[in-house]
């Protein structure tokens, strides 16, 4: 096993389904066979295109090592078929049968502290086990020669959120899969002692043999090998989707293959950018977080996300739910009608369909009560009321389908590496979430209508006139001159606190905070000022600070605003410096919500970057760009009707809007805009 090869989308492949793709995991073996045509009667029902099959099935299909039984699948695919519902065939290996615990235990992960896990959970196998690779290669090719010229199977799914259960194993065999991984990224121990700075502690290596994973010890591991383990179990985990979805591609060539992404500001369990590169389209489950402050924006925070990793091609909604959930804390159920406003707020940014976990709920096992498209109380119901109703919609809104959403003129970077190298390794904050830094701009911008592309490190910035990195803390010099190049090319670059302070073998750059970003800012990071809960100081823009600041010069920089109090009074605070035909800010301390909206209302005034539709609180307005010309998707947010100026042709009730359209509350608008309204929107 080695690092994993280089990447094989295919991106001519059709879509799973014609128009949005509407359904949810299908989870038929629960049942009884009398509920199956009750079932697909219901499916026909609600408006459901495509189901997920076979996720969890592996115990029922391969009964015994090497004993296969597909009839009850051949019986259930016969079913969808005959009711043209298309099928997204899952691999069953995200749950190992019993039996192949009982008789491989060896497979099983174990955790840093050496405890190895038991039977009984899901995604129980560690990615660089040979014993697994072959079992699970194995039933992979038994359905993929099974189903894969079946002509209602469109769509293929490796496994079920990898990373999610299985992130990291620390077993023997890690081990020695992780030392072969750094040997083909480092070729030499010299090289690797060298990027890790094993100098401290002593702890030089003579071998790669050497080398152990981070297990538990009686202090703080090496950062650098930390960040590094990290790398490798992303790696380790593409390496075996990788060899799943290439079995498949044997059988099933003109099919394409995906795996389920869970994307959201946080750092992720995967570094997604680079897996987003091997998928034939990306695919994502997101669930509403109950105690987030402003849970509609973290939504569009991770929907424009996915929508970075490629903004010229729809990607896939594969998993949310209906109402609560059953894994948080608290579990909240949606109102009447947020189960439609959440799904078209994925559509509304790219995703070309509403996917649920599951179809029916289950009345056993681990998840029993987590909601379903049919509640345990079955069809008299909100739940499939609304459900019923989002199937109408999105059969009236059709056209919109294949559609790009109106490129946007601002990125924010976010990287999950480096989110693990900022927790990788004890620092001046260690109760602080710098992924928030990113959403905080996120958030002040969908307040103010401005649609962001939240994009990768080595993504194309030559579209994007406001480049935004915040809170990117490892920074390479590749990514560095990028950005660079791009802010002399007329952008205007916003680097927060916390950003370019290691390079990418988590080393911290000499010479003055932000190392990487220093020279283009043209300021002189001298020591950071953390700031206790109790404690905040002020700009003279009058702006309040908390949590984070710091001691800067500026060095070839403007000041914009300084500290106006506290042991920094005096000092630089933001700085802007012209860099060729653009400008370069930095931002030294954390603004609170009113002081960091305020700094984004003067970068958009000095960029004249404005919302192509007046903002209105508490509504979001997005546009999708189609052969048919320009999809305004109004979301009303609010508990009160809410009037939005758009002009065109309502979809939803099939008439003219004539200047303004009054949206319910907590109700969604789609509209197909006159073309003489939006000009040059019109592709």
């Amino acid at each position: 096993m080695t690092i994993v090869p280089e990447p094989a989308p295919r991106i001519d492949l059709p879509w799973p389904t014609d128009g949005f793709s509407f359904g949810g995991d299908y989870n038929p073996e629960q049942w009884d066979r009398t509920v199956w045509r009750e079932d697909i009667a219901l499916m026909r029902e609600a408006g459901v295109t495509l189901v997920t099959l076979g996720v969890f099935s592996w115990g029922l299909l391969e009964v015994e090592d090497g004993v296969f039984d597909f009839n009850w699948l051949d019986e259930v695919i016969g079913l969808l078929s005959e009711a043209g519902i298309a099928i997204d065939l899952a691999t069953p290996t995200a749950a190992p049968p019993i039996w192949l615990h009982q008789e491989h235990p060896e497979i099983l992960p174990v955790a840093h502290d050496g405890h190895k896990y038991w039977q009984g959970g899901r995604l129980g196998w560690c990615a660089s086990s040979a014993t697994w690779r072959f079992y699970s290669t194995r039933i992979v090719r038994e359905l993929a020669a099974r189903y894969g010229n079946n002509p209602a199977v469109r769509m293929w799914h490796v496994s079920n959120e990898l990373g999610g259960g299985n992130r990291w194993c620390y077993c023997d065999e890690s081990a020695a899969h992780f030392r072969r991984w750094l040997a083909e990224r480092y070729t030499t121990v010299s090289a690797l002692n060298l990027a890790w700075g094993t100098a401290f502690w002593g702890h030089h290596y003579t071998s790669f043999d050497q080398v152990l994973p981070p297990r538990d010890s009686e202090s703080a591991p090496n950062p650098a090998l930390v960040l590094d383990f990290e790398r490798f179990s992303s790696d380790a985990l593409l390496a075996h989707y990788v060899a799943e979805r290439d079995v498949i591609r044997e059988y099933s060539p003109n099919v394409p293959v995906t795996t389920n992404f869970m994307v959201t500001q946080n750092p992720g369990v995967v570094d997604y950018a680079t897996w987003a590169k091997h998928v034939d389209f990306s695919a994502n489950d997101h669930y509403v977080i109950g105690d987030d402050s402003l849970p509609e924006n973290e939504l569009a925070f991770s929907a424009d996300r996915m929508r970075g990793f490629n903004p010229s091609r729809p990607w896939l909604l594969l998993e949310h739910s209906t109402s609560a959930v059953n894994w948080q804390p608290r579990n909240f159920s949606k109102a009447p009608g947020e189960l439609i406003r959440h799904s078209l707020s994925h559509i509304a940014r790219g995703s070309d369909g509403a996917m649920f976990f599951q179809w029916r709920a289950s009345t056993a096992g681990a998840e029993q009560f987590h909601s379903a498209m049919v509640p345990h109380v079955g069809t008299r119901s909100k739940i499939w009321h609304d459900v019923c109703e989002l199937g109408a919609i999105l059969g009236k809104i059709a056209e919109v389908a294949g559609s790009i959403v109106e490129p946007a003129r601002v990125a924010i970077l976010f990287d999950d590496t480096s989110g693990w190298a900022w927790a990788s390794g004890q620092k001046p904050d260690n109760t602080l979430r710098i992924s928030e830094a990113a959403r905080h701009f996120h958030r002040a911008l969908w307040a103010r209508g401005i649609v962001a592309d939240v994009v990768p490190p080595d993504a194309d910035l030559s579209s994007y006139d406001l480049v935004i990195i915040a809170g990117l803390y490892l920074v390479d010099s590749a990514t560095a001159d990028r950005v660079y190049e791009r802010a002399e090319q007329g952008a205007t670059v916003v680097v927060t606190y916390l950003s370019g302070i290691v390079d990418e073998t988590n080393r911290v750059l000499r010479g003055g905070y932000p190392g990487a970003f220093r020279d283009m800012l043209g300021v002189f990071g001298e020591e950071f000022f953390v700031l206790g809960d109790n404690q905040s100081a002020s700009l003279d823009t009058g702006w309040k600070v908390t949590r984070w600041s710091e001691k800067i010069w500026a060095m070839g920089s403007d000041v914009f605003a300084s500290y106006a109090d506290g042991v920094l009074a005096g000092s630089p605070a933001i700085t802007r410096r012209s860099v060729g035909a653009g400008e370069a800010w930095y931002l030294s301390a954390h603004l609170d919500g009113e002081g960091l909206e305020a700094f984004v209302d003067e970068l958009l005034l000095r960029t004249e970057i404005v919302p192509k539709s007046p903002p209105v609180v508490g509504v979001e307005v997005v546009r999708r760009l189609g052969r048919l010309g320009s999809y305004a998707f109004a979301l009303n947010h609010t508990d009160h009707a809410v009037s939005v100026a758009l002009a065109g042709w309502d979809l939803l009730h099939d008439m003219h809007t004539g200047n303004q359209i009054t949206i319910p509350p907590g109700g969604v608008a789609v509209i197909r805009e006159d073309s003489e309204k939006v000009g040059d929107l019109i592709l």
